[in-house]
């Protein structure tokens, strides 16, 4: 889909576009199939599309014989989509805000793929959401803002760790990220975009009783980044049990949550859960 047909179509239908719901429509068709290659989509895979705007990725994943759901908040949008794709057999389309759907809901998504240009403004609490179900995706590709794809890939002790990078890696490894200009996205963003592919890990790193230690120590241990953790896990966890797991996973004494690396996260939750 070229810039001039996603003009003609929001004409023609009196659209004016949501600056509150992201709505940044990617138009760049090489960016469109990197996405798609990113992917890794095979025909007949099932693959979940959020926010997928007039359908350009849509399109791409339907040419490539996937068995698309494509979730769009706005119904203006999914009223266009319907007469786009009208003889397209292999989509679904729903009219849901897709937060508040894998929220409420639970679904297996364990044989889906993520294909997505996603919201920017609700981007970091739909892949948390996705990757914390009890049947994540295997394979999660999604363009975000570069900072949030920062996020998520950074190692510690560097300033974009923190929550999001721990949530994320607790059932996911990040494979690949490209930037994507924003001269590709009709309005053009006041961010900078990226696209971050990320794999499910083949085997999980904790049981699903120590997974909701592992959330809660995370967020406490990060809620106030310029203190020591062992003062501000006291609110959950006992002191003794604390100078245990300290010395027993050689941990400074004075050490905050930035310097933890996420394997010693798994292992502190490990040991609290117990």
């Amino acid at each position: 889909m070229t810039l001039t047909e996603i003009k003609q179509i929001l004409r023609e239908r009196n659209i004016r576009l949501t600056r509150s719901l992201g709505q940044n429509f990617l138009h760049d068709q090489n960016q469109i199939k990197r996405i798609a290659d990113a992917a890794e989509i095979q025909p007949g895979e099932k693959v979940l599309e959020i926010g997928p705007g007039l359908g350009p990725l849509t399109r791409e994943l339907l040419a490539r014989k996937a068995q698309v759901k494509a979730l769009e908040i706005d119904q203006r949008l999914i009223e266009s989509l319907k007469v786009l794709f009208e003889t397209s057999p292999n989509l679904t389309l729903e009219h849901v805000d897709a937060l508040k759907l894998l929220k409420k809901e639970a679904f297996d998504w364990s044989d889906w793929k993520l294909a997505a240009n996603l919201p920017y403004s609700v981007a970091s609490p739909i892949l948390v959401e996705l990757a914390l179900s009890k049947h994540a995706p295997r394979r999660m590709t999604a363009t975000l803002q570069s900072e949030v794809v920062d996020r998520i890939t950074s190692a510690h002790n560097t300033k974009s760790y923190g929550v999001l990078t721990l949530l994320i890696k607790a059932h996911f490894d990040s494979v690949d990220r490209f930037r994507i200009p924003a001269t590709c996205f009709f309005p053009e963003p006041d961010v900078e975009s990226a696209c971050v592919t990320l794999a499910r890990r083949p085997k999980p790193l904790l049981t699903d009783t120590a997974m909701i230690t592992y959330v809660s120590l995370v967020k406490l241990a990060f809620s106030q980044r310029r203190k020591i953790v062992w003062k501000l896990l006291k609110q959950r966890w006992r002191s003794e049990q604390l100078v245990q797991a300290q010395k027993q996973l050689n941990l400074d004494p004075m050490v905050r949550a930035q310097a933890i690396t996420f394997e010693q996260f798994v292992s502190l939750a490990n040991f609290l859960t117990h």
